[in-house]
């Protein structure tokens, strides 16, 4: 019997991979999105409820819509760092209220399985690379804390109510679908990726690394890029690991390699086959200096194991904002 999904931001980047993997694997799909920075043609051959996580009433009408949810996928949040730095309170609101209202819907309908958007921004910079679950929390950013706090909302919705969840910690989400028909749409670009290809494709004029003084080989930070398809298959080995008895536990999602900015810089470049200029500015609030992913329990306990490296990840996004310089912004929104 197939089961029904809820995918809340599943209009998003990373979501709207996810929602195409479980239609691939033939699961049933609803998604739940306010559509601020999502985008409604992301999403195909599934129903869009347009809502907003912070309006309890409408995250409980979905249930009461849909009473045969098995389990949810929780992908809605503000994601920007620099932003949560400088606008804490809209973080903190969004995304650790919204948690708490989508886990007092689930509550209520008795749908007792989540797995969970989170953030490797919770360990901060890390005492140990690479990065195990038993990592201490220091995170560096409002943005990491807001993971964290609504990862503490689960464990008490878990001991009070016995809804039982994975928060998937990923690294850095990169890439986009291998056949170009969706990939990241969002606007203003913050990530380094979509960022330097604008800047390739003439939409911005300069491009920066953040840094280049942190105490690492070339100066610049590292980080452990994951492709966003293989984030996909994540969330659905851990919502099936909930459905068949496993308990409540964190995942660390990467690939296990670090890649600083420059070593992505030269990846586009030789990808590309464009050479470009490239400046450094100053060092952004909030930025560990070097993070990378232990996955082991990921590959144990869940079975899953990430397919593509650098090279796939960006020759897979270049096609994205090569051929959708727009983004899905002169496809159909509704």
């Amino acid at each position: 019997m197939t089961k029904k999904v809820l995918v809340t931001g599943g209009c998003g980047y990373i979501g709207s991979h996810t929602v195409r993997e479980l239609q691939r694997q033939n699961y049933d799909v609803v998604v739940f999105d306010n559509l601020v920075k999502g985008h409604r043609a992301a999403v195909r051959d599934a129903p869009v409820i347009v809502g907003d996580l912070l309006k309890p009433d409408e995250i409980r009408a979905v249930f009461r819509e849909h009473p045969d949810i098995a389990g949810v996928l929780h992908f809605a949040a503000y994601i920007e760092v620099g932003e949560s730095m400088r606008n804490p309170g809209k973080y903190f609101h969004n995304n650790v209220q919204g948690c708490v209202n989508l886990l007092d819907a689930m509550a209520e309908a008795g749908v007792r399985y989540l797995v969970f958007s989170s953030s490797c921004a919770v360990y901060g910079t890390p005492d140990h690379v690479p990065v195990t679950e038993e990592e201490s929390y220091k995170p560096e950013s409002v943005y990491g804390a807001s993971k964290r706090m609504a990862e503490e909302v689960m464990e008490w919705y878990d001991r009070l109510k016995g809804i039982r969840h994975t928060p998937l910690r990923y690294f850095n989400a990169a890439g986009a679908s291998f056949d170009a028909q969706i990939g990241d749409a969002y606007k203003p670009a913050t990530r380094i990726l979509p960022s330097l290809f604008e800047y390739l494709l003439g939409q911005r004029d300069r491009f920066f690394i953040n840094g280049n003084d942190y105490p690492t080989e070339d100066g610049t930070c590292i980080r452990d890029y994951i492709h966003v398809d293989d984030l996909a298959t994540a969330h659905i080995a851990a919502l099936n690991y909930l459905w068949n008895g496993g308990e409540s536990m964190p995942f660390n999602l990467g690939t296990g390699r670090g890649s600083s900015n420059l070593e992505i810089v030269n990846m586009v470049r030789e990808v590309t086959g464009i050479d470009f200029e490239v400046e450094i500015g100053p060092r952004r609030p909030g930025d560990a200096t070097r993070i990378w992913a232990d996955n082991t329990r990921a590959r144990k306990v869940l079975g899953w194991t990430p397919r593509y490296g650098l090279r796939e990840i960006v020759e897979t996004d270049w096609r994205w904002h090569s051929t959708h310089p727009r983004g899905y912004h002169d496809l159909p929104q509704s």
